[in-house]
Order: C-alpha cells, then sequence, then structure tokens
C-alpha cells in the first residue's frame, strides 16, 4: 500500500506547462520523480520554466502551440524521437475570452475551442502511440484533461466560449475514456479558484465572495491541484475512468 502514490519512473507531458494549472501540476510531477516534458506557445518561457523545474527533478521544454493539429502532430512526433512510451498526458493548455454578450466576437469561438477543445482530441490522438507503448496490465497510460467548474456550473463572468468548451472537454473524457479503454484512461480535473493569470481578474473583482461562498473558505493551492494529478497518474487511480473531478473546495457540488 505504501506505493499505491507512487509516480516515480514514469514520463508526462504537460501542455501548458509554463503557468497557472500547468506549472502547478507540471511541478507536483517533476518533484515525485515524473521525467515531465512542459509545452507551451512562447518557447523562451517554456525553457526557462523547464531549467526552473530541473532543479527539482527532470523536466525538458517543448514549446508548440497546440491550438492546431499540425502543431499537435509535431509535438507528439518530438516527443516519440526522446521516448518511446508516455505514461501520462496533461492536456492542460487553454484561453479566455471575456465580452458582454451583444459584443461577443465569432472570433473568441474560434481561438477558443481551438486551444481548450480541438487541441485535447487533436494531441490525444497524436500522442496514441506512446500512450499504449506505456500502458501495462493493472497500471494502464493515463490522460488527464484540464476542464473547470465553469462547465459544470454558470460563471460570474460573461466567457461564453470558454464555459462551453470546458463543457465539451469534460464530454470528450467521456466518450474518450469509453474508447480508449482498457489500456488508457482518461479523465477531468475540474479546477475551481486557484490563483493564475487566467483568474487574476476574476480574483480581483470577486475573490472576496469567492472565498466566502466556498465551503473550505480559501482558494486552491498548487499542493491542491498536484494531488489531484499525483492520484489520477498513480497506482491509486488505475481503476478511475470517464471521471470529472471537481477540485474547488465544494464550491461546485454543494451549491
Amino acid at each position: 500500500m505504501k506505493h499505491l502514490f507512487d509516480v516515480s519512473g514514469k514520463v508526462a507531458l504537460v501542455t501548458g506547462g509554463s503557468r497557472g494549472i500547468g506549472l502547478m501540476i507540471a511541478r507536483g510531477l517533476v518533484a515525485n520523480g515524473v521525467r515531465t516534458y512542459v509545452s507551451s506557445r512562447k518557447a523562451e518561457t517554456c525553457l526557462a520554466v523547464a531549467a526552473e523545474l530541473s532543479q527539482e527533478g527532470e523536466c525538458i521544454g517543448l514549446p508548440a502551440d497546440v491550438s492546431t493539429e499540425a502543431e499537435c502532430r509535431r509535438l507528439a512526433a518530438e516527443l516519440a524521437e526522446r521516448e518511446p512510451a508516455l505514461h501520462v498526458l496533461v492536456n492542460n493548455a487553454g484561453t479566455n475570452w471575456g465580452a458582454p454578450l451583444a459584443e461577443y466576437p465569432d472570433a473568441a469561438w474560434d481561438k477558443v475551442l481551438a486551444l481548450n477543445l480541438k487541441a485535447v482530441f487533436h494531441l490525444t490522438r497524436a500522442c496514441l502511440p506512446q500512450l499504449e507503448a506505456a500502458a501495462r496490465d493493472g497500471d494502464p497510460a493515463r490522460v488527464v484533461n484540464v476542464g473547470s467548474i465553469d462547465g459544470i456550473q454558470v460563471p460570474l463572468m460573461e466567457t461564453y466560449a470558454y464555459s462551453a468548451s470546458k463543457a465539451a472537454v469534460h464530454q470528450l473524457t467521456r466518450v474518450l475514456a469509453r474508447r480508449l479503454a482498457p489500456r488508457i484512461t482518461v479523465n477531468a480535473i475540474a479546477p475551481g479558484p486557484f490563483e493564475s493569470k487566467m483568474m487574476a481578474e476574476t480574483l480581483r473583482r470577486f475573490g472576496d465572495g469567492i472565498r466566502d461562498s466556498c465551503p473550505l473558505k480559501r482558494i486552491g493551492t498548487p499542493e491542491d491541484m498536484a494531488g489531484v494529478a499525483i492520484y489520477l497518474a498513480s497506482r491509486a487511480g488505475a481503476y478511475v475512468t470517464g471521471a470529472v473531478i471537481p477540485v474547488d473546495g465544494g464550491i461546485a457540488t454543494t451549491r
């Protein structure tokens, strides 16, 4: 039982791993012995974060803009040149767009859906050979998609494309879980409020109210996010697939 949450020796790829939720997950994996590849659009930032995390363990930067299918394929191919097997794929890269209903542009839908939803599909498909190579009886490869509680409840701000994309990620997670079983599990994490660039404006405007409305009376910490990712990547989570796990202090689940 003492090895239930052991993830050491595994290989992971985390998109959007240079900041926010992705960085929290990547840092937790690296610190627990996972050789972790972080990917983000800005090459300089991606490589700098990888260098920083390398002080705690093994971390390699692979810059890519996963909002296009071609880049997803290129990223998967570059990873395959370095690693014959991929134990954990974390589809975290995402973006947001807020605007009043009457002014909400069509371009917002294209940008948000391309990165938040289509990238999950394209990169997972492109990484299937490496994921299948990592799978073992009783220890499947893992895909962890990052959704949001805004895909479960109505968001505070007018982020129409974002909340719709995250609800779609949750459903895509279930569909892929059925399709890729038994060799690969597919689950989603639905974060609530965490300190991140994407949440900065929401926390600035509504932070006190969010804390007051949260049953646990606080904002999430990096350890909270790393913990659920490690659970899903470890033997402890090997029999869980198709699940959407809110990590929100009870905000969405007790409302």
